[in-house]
């Protein structure tokens, strides 16, 4: 009677354990899992299908999406818009300095040598931009000019209007001019120095005034944007909210159902933002024509500018960062609420 060998538990191992390793050599990251590349793959594949998603969903409402964008890009562009009107205002008063000028009355006995060589040694001075002298026969010329009196005062048996030295300071700061002035005030021949500086300050509090105002005007249209965004992607939300729970339910993670509402956030603020540059490029090339008829009736050049491309770009920056925001917002409100039940 033949008797069967029965294999140890050694050897039946052996060659399991044998074969294992070349298994491991010649599948590579088969129990590592996948490589970098795989992962960045699917990552990037998943952000493209959840903006195709999104860009799908926004064109079947084509109009409701546009109207939304237009409600956000009116409110984007009222701050904006009186920033940039401010700003020209600033350069319609001047450039600081020249607003804050200094002016040197001569004596009446100071000649047209002694005024310039006053001026050339006002121009070598600390905190002094600027020196310009006016003789007493170009002053007098001014003032029949200006004023309209020509005839009177060429009967006049005296010019009675002293030499003028004009200094331009280099920065505006009240304790510096007024420092200044005293310095000024003590060289000979100056007669008087008169710093008239008070409108200038007025010019300041009143834009101060302005940029304070278009911060709380800023602030509570921001509150408001992000009101809007956040209500729209919470509609969003409930018409999706049974395909939410199915994604949950069979395993999908909270950022793989928040990506898409992200992106029709962002796509939200994009919209308006453009929307926002094009309402303030038109209102202002719209309201620079009376602006020109008005300076032109004055005689001054003066006109409003345009929207600089830095100050469009972060407009349209701003736009989808509050677009994304407002979508964050709302959806990690709602997200709890989303579990499958």
């Amino acid at each position: 009677m033949s008797t069967t060998r029965t294999p140890k538990v050694s050897e039946r191992v052996a060659p399991k354990a044998a074969d294992s390793k070349p298994e491991k050599q010649r599948g590579g990251h088969d129990d590592d899992g996948p490589d970098f590349r795989t992962l960045l793959n699917a990552w990037l594949e998943s952000h493209r299908a959840s903006l195709a998603d999104s860009l799908r969903r926004l064109g079947k409402q084509p109009i409701g999406s546009f109207f939304t964008c237009l409600v956000m890009a009116v409110a984007l562009s009222m701050p904006m818009g009186l920033s940039l009107l401010l700003k020209n205002v600033e350069k319609l008063g001047g450039s600081w300095q020249r607003a804050a000028q200094i002016s040197l009355y001569l004596k009446l006995d100071a000649g047209s040598k002694e005024g310039e060589a006053l001026r050339d040694e006002i121009k070598g001075m600390p905190g002094v931009a600027e020196a310009t002298y006016v003789s007493r026969e170009q002053a007098l010329q001014e003032f029949q000019q200006q004023s309209g009196l020509g005839e009177a005062l060429r009967e006049l048996p005296d010019n009675p209007l002293p030499g003028v030295v004009v200094v331009t300071p280099t920065e505006v700061d009240k304790p510096a001019l007024e420092a200044l002035r005293q310095r000024l005030s003590e060289l000979p021949r100056v007669e008087v120095a008169q710093l008239d500086l008070v409108w200038v300050e007025r010019l300041a509090a009143i834009l101060k005034l302005g940029d304070r105002f278009v911060f709380g005007l800023a602030v509570m249209l921001i509150s408001a944007l992000l009101l809007v965004i956040g209500n729209t992607i919470r509609l969003h939300i409930e018409n999706r909210r049974v395909e939410i729970e199915v994604i949950k339910l069979v395993g999908g993670t909270d950022s793989y159902v928040r990506r898409p509402f992200l992106y029709m956030g962002a796509l939200y603020g994009l919209g308006a933002g453009v929307l926002a540059w094009g309402i303030l490029a038109f209102g202002l090339n719209w309201l620079n024509d009376a602006v020109v008829g008005l300076s032109g009736l004055y005689n001054s050049d003066f006109a409003l500018g345009g929207v600089p491309g830095s100050d469009g770009l972060s407009l349209l920056i701003g736009a989808v960062l509050l677009g994304y925001i407002g979508a964050w917002i709302a959806v990690a409100r709602h997200l709890n609420e989303l579990a499958p039940r």
